[in-house]
């Protein structure tokens, strides 16, 4: 098995999806995420490559994101698209990174991904909440690659 098979059980993976599901609830917003053995050069590069790979730029109001992780390289990015990027505090993706990454450090992956799940969620909620007409425009599978 690969290290991206490794990486998190089924049951987890379950569980990342049902979290990407919930989030997704109460917004317009799609969330994504995207796994990977390793990066092949710059990963903020790599991470806008899937994000137009897995067509997350054609959300009608611009307001995917994308949680993007190299498993090698101990690296991820958190793409959001222009429109939720131009309503969220300019922090906001850094601290969420950063509150993924304490669990990260602990061996928590699972936990670190759902808890950057939630946080986006709660941000796509605020700026694009969900009405009757909203679909869901993206799959909540976890990509990998």
């Amino acid at each position: 098995m690969s290290k991206v098979e490794d990486f998190l059980t089924a049951k987890e993976e379950q569980d990342i999806v049902e979290a990407i599901r919930i989030a997704e609830l109460n917004t317009s917003g799609e969330i994504r995420v995207h796994i990977e053995k390793t990066c092949q050069g710059n990963a903020t590069n790599r991470a806008l490559n899937v994000f137009h790979t897995l067509k997350m730029g054609n959300t009608k109001l611009q307001n995917a994101v994308l949680i993007y992780l190299a498993i090698q390289d101990k690296t991820f990015v958190i793409y959001g698209d222009e429109g939720i990027n131009n309503v969220v505090e300019k922090n906001f993706w850094d601290s969420t990174k950063n509150l993924m990454q304490s669990y990260f450090k602990q061996g928590k992956f699972k936990a670190g991904l759902v808890e950057g799940i939630i946080k986006s969620g709660e941000q796509l909620k605020t700026y694009f909440p969900y009405t009757d007409s909203d679909s869901n425009e993206l799959t909540n599978e976890i990509s990998k690659g």
